[in-house]
């Protein structure tokens, strides 16, 4: 059901609003929020003084992203070269808390990670996923460019295949740029990847790991038979670029209610969802996460909740009518927006112009949100930053230095 109509609040607005009240929890993604989108991982940067700012706002922050914490590209070498030399991120708590690779691997601020329901045999079979990637590539990759030297065709794949410990992925972006402005040839690419991952998901089936896996893809059109529907390149947009193999589970509407778990059990010193709650073995629809909460959770402990994404898409479906509405970030802060209603909590949705990084995305610029959202969308995007990153980073700074002065009034008592 669509939401009321509604004001949206300016981002000052919603900083007044955040300072009075109910305790509340942000929960955060990661790239294209408060970092530009660029087609190379690697080449990711992080602001030292949002990672500082981050830590201000300790017991009040998660991230919740589809990239992860570890490994060669994950965002802990990004915090460690936005550091280095000016602070120790172990000892002082300045890695990112929260959930990565869709909510499986779990980090404190001091970088100490678990992986909640993962197995051995999981873990083996996402390590050797990426060599078995290249080597496809490489062998694929000449027929679809033909004109590129092998050392270029190499230096892509490099690119392309992220060996993340938890989801390896095929990132297109580099892949896109290569090819150029010609659609039919960006949409050789999606069939490629979609077959070398569906190839990966055969073979987990062979392993014994047949329930293990699902591909995510991003952006999205939504899902189908509950596989996510392909986003096809076009003249005007890359469709779908990152393609991930991802452990059943990992899914980010699920990882809100483990980190609203874990706000709880740090306030009170109770779990209402247990211990030992993951999302690895709990129903994944809407309804049933809604009432696994309202069941289990006291509306008095329940925190006020903010999201801030960048991933939503939303198109005309065609000639029957309706919208296919996806992206990654889609389903958390519309669960989130749910949570709202049912706790009355007044949740907030925040949301990040991303486009004027390196990656095709929609602006918003004009204000009309096209491609992002529509009319008749029960996503209500409360808070808009058409500025990117740096209006968001400059917002979350001033988030949390009055978050942090309010802090020290009360400890002074003035």
């Amino acid at each position: 059901m669509k939401p009321p109509a509604r004001s949206r609040l300016s981002p000052a607005e919603l900083l007044e609003e955040l300072s009075a009240g109910r305790p509340w929890l942000l929960v955060q993604d990661l790239d294209g929020v408060c970092m530009e989108l660029v087609r190379d991982p690697r080449q990711r940067r992080l602001d030292p003084d949002y990672l500082r700012a981050a830590r201000q706002l300790e017991g009040g922050f998660a991230v919740l992203t589809n990239g992860e914490h570890e490994g060669s590209r994950g965002v802990n070498r990004l915090v460690e070269q936005a550091l280095a030399g000016s602070a120790d991120p172990a000892a002082e708590g300045l890695y990112l808390p929260g959930l990565g690779a869709g909510g499986v691997q779990l980090q404190s601020r001091h970088g100490q990670l678990t992986h909640p329901g993962v197995s051995e045999a999981e873990l083996a079979f996402l390590a050797a996923a990426p060599a078995w990637l290249h080597a496809a590539l490489a062998q694929r990759l000449p027929a679809l460019l033909p004109a590129a030297a092998p050392e270029q065709r190499n230096g892509l794949i490099e690119m392309t295949v992220l060996d993340n410990p938890l989801s390896p992925s095929l990132n297109l972006n580099p892949l896109m740029a290569a090819v150029g402005d010609e659609p039919a040839r960006r949409r050789d690419l999606q069939a490629l990847a979609l077959e070398l991952l569906r190839a990966l998901l055969k073979q987990a089936a062979s392993a014994g790991l047949g329930k293990s896996f699902f591909l995510h893809l991003a952006p999205n059109l939504g899902s189908e038979g509950g596989q996510e529907r392909l986003k096809p390149a076009d003249q005007s947009s890359s469709g779908s670029t990152d393609f991930q193999l991802m452990l059943r589970g990992a899914l980010k509407e699920v990882g809100l209610l483990v980190l609203i778990n874990h706000w709880i059990q740090r306030r009170t010193g109770t779990a209402p969802l247990g211990l030992e709650f993951h999302g690895r073995d709990v129903p994944h629809d809407h309804a049933s996460l809604l009432e696994l909460c309202t069941s289990c959770i006291d509306p008095a402990l329940m925190p006020r909740l903010v999201g801030v994404g960048d991933t939503i898409t939303s198109q005309p479906a065609g000639a029957g009518g309706g919208w296919l509405r996806g992206g990654s970030d889609r389903g958390f802060l519309t669960l989130l927006q749910e949570l709202g209603g049912a706790f009355g909590t007044a949740n907030r949705v925040l949301l990040v112009d991303s486009s004027g990084g390196e990656v095709d995305r929609p602006s918003m610029a004009d204000g009309r949100l096209e491609g992002l959202t529509d009319p008749e969308d029960p996503l209500w995007i409360d808070t808009t930053m058409a500025g990117g990153p740096g209006q968001y980073i400059r917002w979350f700074r001033d988030l949390a230095a009055r978050q942090q002065g309010e802090a020290d009034q009360a400890r002074t008592g003035s």
